[in-house]
């Protein structure tokens, strides 16, 4: 086999791990709360594949002979943000998670941050990108000072509108704090959000740019690209492993664009690995507490998975899962530390596989590793041998 595509439905969690009450996630369970809540969903051709045949999986629909193999995996990181969870994918173990900050940045950060830029900040607490500047726009834009606010995951965000602060600044403010935010205070990601309009019609433009933490380590993606392969990264995967590991990027406007981007460079001639994510499950829905957005946007993707299969060659393999949950139907805005789902689908996969409960996410790295012949990540176990 020559390619592996892993499209991450990003939050897509299938229930607790059974650490998850230390992280304040009791019952947690992002695909089974959405469906119980809504009274069903609607995903025909991920149960196909053996969505509902999962161990322990419920209120999703099972099939008799799956078209996949099927399974689910526990976390062996600390943590339960974006970049914890695709690092562990492609080999990596967080024994450190990154800092959050639910109740806004400490006063040391804010202080030595706005002697750094000249600049006060508003804001500094977790906030919606889209509310915050329409809460502080105004403010924003008479005092010149920037917006800065977090979320759920391990990000200092800076909002600031192109005609008080241009690009070329705001990228500088933000390298700033990029080399601030290591260590004790390290977050995985800065990122620059920019905006423009009048007052009560502000809206963010396509100027976002993200400052990551590189890898600790070589991952699957370096392996790859050292033997010369392919590692196309379509949606935010290049911001998450700053660039590192990657060929080609593609970056994506929602959910339906990643697909649409995917399914062109499966229909290429590329060799190596397609990594997809899809963030729209947890940007827009799972943060926001939107149950019934979140199903919609759920059976919009399985639409999409006749194309999606039907583009793949002979020597393809297809790996959809998740990188942590985000239950819609749970407290607060958090992610939820969850399993992650594992469907594998390809012509020379055996159908009905059932791959029972993983140790680790790591282990869908060192299965790419192993059916790409690459070195093997530091961690995890492939289950190539029982799938081909």
């Amino acid at each position: 086999m020559n390619r592996t595509t892993i499209i991450i439905l990003d939050s897509v969690g299938v229930g607790a791990l059974p650490d998850s009450k230390s992280y304040g996630d009791e019952g947690v369970n992002t695909l089974e709360n959405i469906a119980k809540e809504c009274g069903g969903i609607n995903l025909p051709n991920l149960v196909e594949l053996g969505l509902g045949n999962i161990d322990g999986i419920e209120n999703i629909d099972k099939v008799s002979n799956p078209k996949g193999a099927y399974g689910k995996a526990d976390e062996i990181s600390k943590g339960k943000d974006t970049t914890t969870g695709h690092w562990e994918i492609v080999g990596l173990k967080i024994e450190e998670p990154f800092q959050t900050y639910p109740d806004g940045f400490p006063k040391h950060i804010i202080e030595k941050f706005e002697e750094k830029i000249g600049r006060k900040v508003l804001g500094n607490k977790v906030a919606s990108g889209t509310e915050i500047i329409k809460e502080l726009g105004e403010e924003h834009v008479k005092t010149g000072d920037p917006i800065v606010y977090t979320s759920a995951d391990s990000v200092f965000q800076v909002a600031a509108h192109e005609d008080v602060i241009s690009l070329e600044e705001l990228y500088k403010i933000c390298s700033i704090a990029r080399e601030m935010l290591r260590g004790e205070d390290q977050v995985a990601r800065v990122i620059a959000r920019p905006f423009l309009g009048e007052v009560g019609n502000f809206t963010r433009t396509a100027n976002r740019k993200d400052y990551s933490l590189k890898p600790f380590d070589k991952t699957v993606l370096d392996f790859a690209k050292e033997k010369g392969l392919d590692v196309i990264a379509v949606g935010k995967i290049e911001d998450i492993f700053d660039g590192q590991g990657v060929t080609e990027a593609a970056h994506t406007k929602s959910n339906m664009d990643g697909v649409d981007k995917t399914i062109e460079y499966l229909k290429g001639d590329s060799k190596g690995i397609i990594f997809t994510n899809l963030v729209d499950f947890d940007a827009k829905f799972g943060h926001r507490r939107n149950v019934e957005g979140y199903k919609e946007a759920l059976e919009e993707f399985d639409k999409r998975m006749p194309e999606i299969l039907e583009s793949l060659k002979e020597d393809d393999l297809l790996i959809i899962t998740a990188d942590h949950g985000n239950d819609p139907t749970y407290k607060g805005t958090d992610h939820t530390r969850e399993y992650i789902p594992i469907l594998v689908y390809g012509k020379n996969v055996k159908s009905g596989v059932n791959l029972g409960i993983r140790k680790s996410f790591a282990d869908i790295g060192a299965t790419i590793a192993d059916i790409l012949d690459t070195k093997m990540p530091k961690n995890g176990e492939s289950f190539k041998d029982i799938i081909l």
